[in-house]
């Protein structure tokens, strides 16, 4: 069977194999969020290899354009950060490597969320509409983008004229694997994914001797305080239809048991599904934090933003069209519509950088449909097969929706 970017058909053995071992290159060598440098330089020589023109974005990103004459503009992005964690999933590709965190430490690194299998679809992808030019005409901007996993990424590539070096596209999509059955598609027509905001809160106290506690603003006492109110602000403050998370997930005080220290320290996680209702739980962290740092007797506290991920939004119209394309691609049975999830991405920066729509959806990586390991997980390892072969007929299929011939 000769290769062809026709998504009903399944893929010919020598293409196959070819991803295979793309993927398992990449599965073996991750790297840390915006630090992708061997990466980078794969995804630059496999684009070289069969002519697609490229350059360097955003530091450690990588564009490709493939033209085919007259047509439409579509952009499709694939993420390509690894995460610092030992992986543990026992497959003979594994990851062995380290990495260095911005403060120096020396971690374990896999690619704990599967990003190598978005790089591996993109690139086949690729490859087979470069092979089958009669099939489509138009413009493909290929994204392969770093950082996704630090919410940097996105906005290092559009901050490095992303959108001014490339043609800009009437859609930008996007998909991830995710712990679901592998052959299957899940998409939303809407809120796709939530925001996210993270803080660092420094509470400030006043030191003494651990007998002597009415010398002291104890700010662990404090802290634990506003770690509690927060608790109410989902429970009490939001309509109960309107989904949220706050998670406080590290407070740091202290060095000696007998030492009641000056100042304690926690971080915030922040999920939220609309603008109005991220304004509103922001706002309520800050009114809590600050009003227990007054009850208390103590300075205003510190809140500093350490990141936050934007609205990852499926405009309905470009989303119905994709799910059209899925379905007759891989079969209705195959792609089921969903609701939002709470996990983020900085994907939706991409499109909103220059207003126009995005769509992002969801393919499984695992066999069974229960007991699978999560994403961020030592164990996520995606079986390739059916996980890979899927995931690149979606990114064909939905990007002929927009520049096939016979879309038009």
């Amino acid at each position: 069977m000769s290769m062809t970017c026709d998504p009903t058909r399944p893929l010919d053995a020598s293409t196959v194999e070819q991803l295979l071992g793309v993927y398992r290159h990449l599965h073996a060598h991750p790297e840390l969020s915006m630090q992708e440098h061997a990466t980078a330089d794969f995804i630059a020589a496999e684009l070289d290899s069969f002519g697609v023109e490229n350059f360097r974005c955003g530091g450690t990103g990588v564009v490709g354009i493939l033209r085919e004459g007259e047509g439409p503009v579509v952009a499709f992005r694939a993420d390509t950060d690894g995460l610092p964690i030992a992986e543990d999933t026992g497959l003979e590709y594994a990851s062995t490597a380290t990495g260095t965190l911005p403060d120096g430490t020396e971690v374990p690194v896999m690619h704990g969320c599967g990003h190598d299998t978005h790089v591996t679809a993109l690139l086949t992808a690729a490859r087979l509409l470069d092979a089958d030019r009669s099939a489509w005409s138009g413009t493909v901007v290929l994204i392969f983008q770093p950082g996704e996993e630090t919410a940097a990424g996105a906005r290092a590539m559009v901050d490095d004229g992303l959108w001014d070096r490339a043609p800009r596209p009437a859609v930008v999509l996007g998909q991830h694997v995710m712990p679901q059955r592998a052959g299957t598609i899940s998409i939303s027509h809407g809120t796709a994914m939530a925001m996210a905001d993270a803080l660092r809160v420094v509470v400030r106290g006043r030191q003494s001797h651990g007998s002597q506690p009415q010398q002291s603003i104890d700010p662990i006492v404090l802290g634990a305080a506003m770690v509690t109110r927060l608790q109410t602000i989902v429970s009490r403050e939001l309509d109960p239809m309107s989904p949220a998370v706050v998670t406080v997930g590290t407070f740091h005080a202290g060095l000696k048991e007998n030492i009641i220290p000056d100042q304690a320290e926690f971080t915030l996680n922040i999920r939220t599904l609309t603008p109005e209702v991220r304004a509103q739980v922001l706002a309520a962290v800050e009114r809590i934090v600050q009003a227990e740092a007054t009850a208390s007797g103590a300075e205003p506290p510190l809140i500093e933003a350490l990141y936050d991920f934007p609205e990852n939004y499926n405009q309905p119209a470009a989303a119905e069209r994709v799910t059209t394309a899925l379905e007759h691609a891989l079969g209705g049975e195959n792609v089921r519509r969903s609701g939002p999830l709470m996990g983020s991405e900085d994907f939706g920066h991409l499109g909103a950088a220059i207003g126009v729509p995005t769509v992002y959806w969801m393919f499984g990586g695992f066999e069974g449909e229960t007991d699978l390991p999560i994403n961020h997980s030592p164990f996520f390892g995606p079986v390739p097969e059916p996980t890979l072969t899927t995931a690149t007929r979606a990114a064909v299929a939905s990007l002929l929706a927009w520049v096939g011939r016979e879309s038009r």
